[in-house]
């Protein structure tokens, strides 16, 4: 009785397959990959505007303001905070980390590129 019980009950459905697409329904993933690359596009204006030249380099370079990795760092914060709630430990830990970030950041400016 019981192999006549097991029978009639289907399989099991398969596990969702893998998919690379998945990555863009990340919010937070997206929010900080668009801060990037607004922060390191605003760079080339600003050394545009500075010195009447354009420079490309400033789209792949470090350093400099605006910063990217302090825009990188708070829009992810922000979107974990929006998505996962603004009390979650996981939004401690990100906002925690942006500070150390943008403390970095803050400290190691040289003014006299700005």
């Amino acid at each position: 009785m019981g192999d006549a019980a097991s029978a009639a009950q289907p399989p099991p459905a398969a596990s969702p397959a893998f998919s690379y697409l998945a990555v863009f329904g990340n919010c937070p993933l997206i929010a900080a990959v668009l801060a990037f690359a607004i922060a390191q596009s605003i760079k080339v204006f600003t050394t545009w505007y500075k010195e009447n030249r354009w420079d490309a380099k400033q789209l792949v370079g470090s350093g400099g303001m605006p910063s990217s990795h302090s825009a990188t760092v708070t829009a992810l914060a922000v979107a974990v905070g929006l998505q996962e709630g603004f009390s979650s430990s996981l939004f401690a830990t990100a906002a925690i980390f942006a500070s150390v970030v943008s403390a970095v950041s803050l400290l190691s400016l040289d003014c006299s590129s700005c």
